[in-house]
């Protein structure tokens, strides 16, 4: 099969959309798929690691990123409007038999499917907002506690619905792990090693004000933090800066190959509200979360609902939580771990044909 996937990583983006495309397309390729992307090439872009990947990249240009206004929604993902974009894809794809055309992007909507049409012989739509309407055969939204019928009135009739974390697009690096990270975490708990993560480009700094506020933590004196960040981030230097002078003994991985064997042998993370809290799941790891977009904040409130993380809502209120033992830790490792385990990309591979 010919497979298509339009997705976009940049400062504002982020990275999730094309992590979890690079592991869905990983599994297509492996069952003999070819996998072409076609990304923007917006300032922090992932269109060199989508290649070291081995797939080809049609690239767009991002001449009016810089020149939108925020307020048109399809302009500040998209960095032109739907109709220009869907054209845009159009001559790049013409001469290309399109059995799947697969999309994961907050800027488009059925106005794009719809111009594109002709093009491709089935539409796979990746989302998580449940905010527009689309025209797909497939649709996916990995989100913990979605509903089908959150998007009944969104997706044409004959759409078959993924939803849930079953689904999750996780590498399967995390479901290698999972063992080893459950079991170790049977024993009891011991607070050792403590893994910061807030996003792959982390966009507001979120990293520094942890970092900032775990100085004033009752924390244990020989305690390690690993600290996880993407090679994009605007504020990598100024973490790296404060590694320095911080009291504990710290580590900065930047863009690690194995973030889901450093997440197996931490005993707490700190992280955002994004797709890697269905990682931390897998792996049981017990975490303590803060919503850093808007879109993150139905999966924050479901997972602090059913007491499986301790939401915080700014990071001042992290010394209140090592004021004492952090002894809930090991309720929220065995609750999480039961979200997902790490076998959805492979339920999604199976209905794509």
């Amino acid at each position: 099969m010919n497979i298509v996937i339009r997705v976009d990583a940049s400062i504002f983006i982020g990275n999730g959309h094309v992590m979890r495309c690079l592991t869905l397309a990983d599994k297509l390729k492996e069952n003999g798929s070819n996998v072409i992307f076609i990304c923007r090439k917006f300032e922090g872009n992932l269109i060199n690691k989508i290649r070291a990947n081995g797939f080809d990249v049609l690239e767009l240009k991002h001449d009016f990123y810089h020149k939108v206004i925020k307020t048109e929604t399809d302009l500040l993902w998209l960095g032109v409007t739907q109709k220009e974009d869907a054209k845009q894809c159009e001559r790049l794809i013409k001469d290309i038999k399109v059995d799947w055309l697969i999309v994961d992007h907050y800027g488009i909507n059925e106005d794009w499917h719809k111009i594109l049409k002709h093009t491709y012989s089935k539409l796979m739509v990746i989302d998580d907002l449940s905010n527009r309407v689309h025209q797909c055969d497939l649709l996916l939204d990995q989100t913990f506690g979605r509903k089908k019928n959150d998007y009944e009135e969104l997706v044409p009739k004959f759409c078959e619905l993924l939803v849930g974390a079953n689904y999750a697009l996780l590498r399967p690096e995390f479901a290698y792990w999972r063992k080893y990270s459950l079991d170790r975490r049977q024993k009891k708990f011991s607070f050792k090693k403590l893994f910061v993560n807030m996003g792959g480009v982390d966009p507001h700094n979120y990293t520094e004000k942890v970092l900032l506020a775990l100085e004033n933590c009752n924390l244990p004196i020989k305690l390690e933090v690993v600290v996880v960040m993407g090679g994009t981030s605007p504020h990598l230097d100024k973490v790296l800066a404060i590694a320095n002078t911080f009291p504990y003994k710290i580590k900065i991985q930047v863009d690690p190959d194995n973030i889901a064997e450093i997440m197996a042998n931490s005993d707490l993370a700190i992280g955002a509200s994004g797709s890697t809290s269905l990682e931390r799941s897998c792996l049981g790891l017990p975490t303590i979360q803060l919503v850093t977009a808007q879109n993150q904040e139905l999966t924050a409130r479901l997972l602090d609902e059913n007491n499986l993380i301790k939401l915080i809502s700014k990071v001042d209120e992290l010394p209140n939580l090592f004021f004492q033992p952090v002894n809930w830790a090991e309720t929220l490792s065995h609750r999480s771990s039961k979200i997902t385990n790490g076998a959805g990309v492979v339920n999604v591979l199976s209905r794509i044909q």
